[in-house]
Order: C-alpha cells, then structure tokens, then sequence
C-alpha cells in the first residue's frame, strides 16, 4: 500500500491598523499569529493589512481589500484566511460568501491548537466546552453533523427547524461538559487540600517565553517544551527543595494577547494552581521585542482570574538570544526597544519594581544559582511561618554553587 503525503494547508493572514493598534503592533500582531498558524501546521503564504478606524461590520475589511484577497487567493491556491480578530457570525458568513473559502478567526486558530495539545481529561473537558461555547452563536454558517441528512425521516423534532436541534443538542453539551467539569475541579481540590501547608509557587508568563524549560530546570523533571506556542496545557506540579527547603512548584498554561473569554472561563479551573499560590514567578522573554506588552497582558489576565496580590519575582528569560541595535550618534530619533543595552533594561526594570527581578538564560544556565537563591529566599519567608521551629533548614551558604 502506498502512503501519500499529507499536504500542508496554505494560508495569507489579514489584520487591521486603527487607533487601537499603530502599524507596530498590527505587524507584530500578525506575526504573532503566523506563529500561531504554524503551530496549527499551516503555512502562510501572505499577510494583508488594511487601515480602517473601525472594523467593517460586515465583512471586517472593505470590499476592495476583501477583493484583493481574493484574487491572491485564487491565483495561488490558498486554501485558509485567518483574521487577527474575533469574527461575527455576520462577517464569517459574509467572508466565507465572498472568498469561497475557509474563515478562520484568532480564536477558532486558538481552540484548534488547545484541541490538539489537550492531553488529560480535564483539558480536553476544557477545550471542548469553549468550542461548543464558540460554535453556539455560529450555527447558521457550521455544517453540522445533523445538517448532512437535512431532511431525513425522524431529523426534525416536532416543530422545530434544523438550527433549533442543533442549537438544543450543543446546549445540552455545555451543560454536561460543565457539570463533568465541576467533578473534576472538585477532585482537583481535594488534590491540592492533600499537598499540606507547604509554600506553593507557579510559573506564569506569556507563551513560549520558557516555563517549561525552567520547571525542567528547577525540578529536574521532563515537563514537555519545545518552540511552539502552548505546548504546555495541563498544569504540572512537582514537589522540588532548593537548598533544605521543600515546596511545590506547578507550570502553567501561557498566556496570549486577546485571549479569547471562553477560554480564560473553561481554563479558570487550571488557572486554580495559579490563584491559590502563595508566589508568583513571572516568566518573561527578554528577546522578544514586545516583552513589555507580553508582560501587560499577563498582568490583565492574572487580574481577570483574581489572583490577588502575590509576592512576584520577575525573572527575565533568554538573555543569550537578546540583541542589542546600538544607534548611530547622530542619530536623533527617540530610541526604541532594540536600542537599549541589557544593562539599560536591567537598571530600568530592577528600578521600576519593588520585586525581585532576575535576568537569566534558562537554556545556558546563566545566573541560575542567583535566581536559585531569590527564589529560596521568598519561600522562606513564608516558610517560617508555618513551620517556625525548623531553624535548621535556614541556613544555606549561597557562596557555593548550588546543584
């Protein structure tokens, strides 16, 4: 038998540039979501840009940049366009009309990839729970499994159209997938309720800015990570001693620019490990040229699932992969993020908090046994007070290398 080979999907990538994001940050937006793409398994061919102050409403993008699309799209044999932005079940449908092709918007691209890297039962729960919440307001333009035998004996209940079935049978989805979901929230909640009063930290970040490969790092264990974005779902968490003392550490979903709500809802249950922490140690990569913005959307999601106030340590990531752009001296433009030594961006970022804030290269193992020492530091101080009569455990000789 011969095998044929699997054929990857095309793709071209439209955004938008208006007031709510300059030409920067639709470029940046939109290679973002090539990432995306590519972590889907699509290849993308093309990236269109319109400015619009607003989206269309019916087709986001005007009819003449809708055209342009279309015509590179026939002319190359594209098989997807992907939107940076949620699309109305209006627009879906008026874009699918007119391009004769697939419509994907950033957050179907999301569920796609949560859906392939979902793992455990609870993440798969998860995942299936926003995509049934996604498709609900969409049923008029999804081919349904219902829709294949329209018009069938028995396919349509008594009075009701094909549209009222389907919308019937994904309610009755969600609500099951809900009532599962609350089983093994409860579970989890026994889980952590049996791990003690020891001292709980989690890695929160952006995606792909190195979690994964600190936890493997940190804990010596072998989280899964590689460079694609999410490819930590399910939250991991190791029991780990730094120095004599011991405390749980627990890797965590990433996070992303316009996240979409279903997902932050069925995943709040995940995030649990994150609310319930006693610290926090915010992941950021240092190379990125939008670390600032990363980090921003970080702090907005972890405000949307109420963490509270935590103690934070700030560890900036992939210092080996940071690239510093020195400008010319007669050059009088305002400096942007490339012009800024590391030892700028350190002096102004162990300025501007009143955290911890480390600069390390978990790949190279740079500054590693200075992180080691923060990080041991602030456990402690919560340490002591649960366990007040372990003064033994305290006295770590941080001049030595540590293991």
């Amino acid at each position: 038998m011969i095998e044929t080979e699997k054929v990857q999907e095309t793709a071209v990538l439209v955004g938008l540039i208006n007031k709510e994001q300059d030409e920067r940050q639709a470029q940046e937006y939109l290679d973002e979501l090539e990432f995306l793409a590519d972590t889907a398994g699509a290849k993308v061919k093309k990236q269109f840009f319109q400015r619009l102050d607003v989206p269309n409403h019916a087709t986001f993008v005007g009819s003449g940049k809708l055209q342009e699309i279309h015509n590179y799209m026939k002319v190359h044999e594209i098989d997807t366009v992907i939107f940076d932005d949620e699309l109305s079940p209006t627009q879906l449908r008026n874009i699918e009309r007119q391009l004769e092709s697939k419509v994907l918007d950033r957050t179907n691209l999301i569920l796609d990839i949560f859906a392939k890297r979902a793992q455990t039962a609870h993440a798969k729960t998860q995942v299936e729970l926003a995509q049934y919440q996604y498709m609900l307001p969409r049923l008029t333009r999804m081919w349904t499994h219902l829709e294949r035998q329209r018009g069938g004996i028995g396919m349509r209940g008594p009075g009701e159209t094909q549209i009222e079935t389907d919308r019937r049978i994904i309610l009755d989805k969600i609500a099951r997938l809900k009532v599962q979901l609350k089983k093994i929230d409860k579970q989890k909640a026994t889980q952590r309720k049996n791990r003690g009063k020891l001292v709980r930290v989690a890695l929160v970040g952006y995606t792909n800015v190195g979690k994964s490969t600190i936890m493997n790092m940190l804990a010596k264990s072998e989280v899964f990570a590689e460079n694609k974005l999410f490819a930590t779902l399910d939250t991991t968490v190791r029991k780990m001693v730094v120095g004599n003392l011991p405390f749980l550490l627990a890797d965590t979903v990433g996070f992303i620019r316009k996240l979409p709500h279903g997902l932050v809802e069925s995943f709040k249950s995940t995030l649990d490990e994150v609310r319930e922490a006693d610290i926090l140690v915010h992941v950021v990569d240092i190379s990125h040229p939008g670390f600032e913005e990363q980090i921003n959307t970080v702090t907005e999601t972890l405000s949307e699932i109420e963490t509270g106030e935590k103690p934070t340590i700030y560890v900036f990531n992939k210092i080996d992969a940071f690239e510093y752009v020195q400008k010319d001296d007669d050059d009088l433009s305002p400096k942007t993020q490339e012009n800024y030594s590391l030892e700028e961006l350190k002096n102004t970022w162990i300025g501007k908090n009143n955290t911890p804030s480390l600069f390390i290269s978990a790949t190279e193992k740079e500054n590693v046994d200075e992180f080691k020492k923060t990080l041991y530091e602030e456990v402690k101080k919560i340490h002591v007070t649960r366990f007040p009569y372990n003064d033994f455990l305290y006295d770590m000789d941080w001049t030595k290398p540590q293991e």
